[in-house]
């Protein structure tokens, strides 16, 4: 494993002794504990699978599209060429709706002659810009009995979304092509939820290899400002929301000033952020 490691080191991964791990008991198939302790040796078949991934790594190919798939919210999520890898600090983004919804309820519940509310309702929320579907499966698996909606104008990014709702007998989500709010006509939600494109198109270029070589473009490009998909989403999503619903999106670093303003101008008031695990500004929240 150490000669992986020097290997990839000298490709300029970083965390190179990670990722030699990874491709060992991910790859390969070793335990763990077995492979620092036994340090066993690789059959021939498990040489030549080393090899190939060692190619493709050297390429910079990310590791996520090598293994074949990533861990999100406690799901298995496929990826590979055409769809963007889910982060760890999208996960945010439904623990804030599941935050959320659970405050709302409580609040419901308290209340002596409660209103008909987002709360006692089946719950529809969708998802706009799915990909591989990662946040509208993680909100369908917390919501089992929500009605969810997933949109992307990728058909290979659905086929993904679609693949991982089944791998993951997830039965309560929908997956639709079409731009945005395009395919959604005469539908409305109490939650939308987005992950949408946010890097500035002339910051493309100085991405890391492994994404900006390999991510899917239109699910990296943001317009010249990388605001492009936060004005189409706060701009319709009136017309296909209830009127006590809400919207919790990801955003780039140092967007939310620039999206809260957008926010106020369009007539929205109740505007919040969370921080990821690097205290960036990451999840925006805002209420109607």
């Amino acid at each position: 494993m150490r000669e992986v490691s020097t290997i990839l080191e000298g490709y300029g991964i970083e965390d190179s002794r990670k990722e030699a791990e990874i491709i060992f008991t991910q790859c390969l198939g070793f335990e763990r504990v077995a492979l620092y302790r036994d340090n066993p040796p690789l059959s021939p078949l498990q040489t030549e699978a080393l090899r190939r991934v060692i190619e493709r790594r050297g390429r910079r190919e990310p590791i996520q599209y090598i293994i074949g798939h990533v861990d999100f919210c406690g799901l298995t999520i496929k990826v590979g060429s055409g769809v963007l890898i889910p982060r760890p600090e999208t996960e945010l983004v439904v623990e804030e709706v599941i935050k959320t919804v659970k405050s709302r309820q409580s609040e419901v519940i308290s209340q002596k002659h409660p209103g008909q509310s987002t709360m006692e309702r089946r719950l529809k929320i969708l998802d706009l810009c799915t990909g591989s579907g990662c946040l509208a499966l993680g909100l369908a698996k917390e919501f089992p009995t929500a009605d969810v909606v997933g949109t992307d104008i990728s058909e290979t990014a659905l086929e993904y979304a679609r693949q991982n709702a089944q791998m993951n007998g997830i039965g309560n989500v929908i997956f639709l092509k079409g731009n945005l709010f395009e395919p959604l006509e005469g539908m409305r939600f109490d939650i939308v939820v987005s992950n949408p494109p946010y890097i500035r198109r002339a910051e493309i270029g100085s991405l890391q290899r492994e994404i900006g070589e390999w991510e899917p473009m239109e699910a990296l490009d943001g317009g010249e400002d990388g605001l492009r998909f936060y004005r189409e989403i706060l701009d319709g999503s009136r017309g296909y929301m209830e009127r006590d619903g809400f919207i919790v999106m990801e955003m780039g670093d140092g967007e939310f000033g620039d999206v809260a303003a957008m926010a106020k101008i369009l007539g929205f008031k109740n505007i919040s952020i969370r921080k990821d695990y690097s205290a960036r500004e990451r999840v925006l929240h805002i209420a109607f």
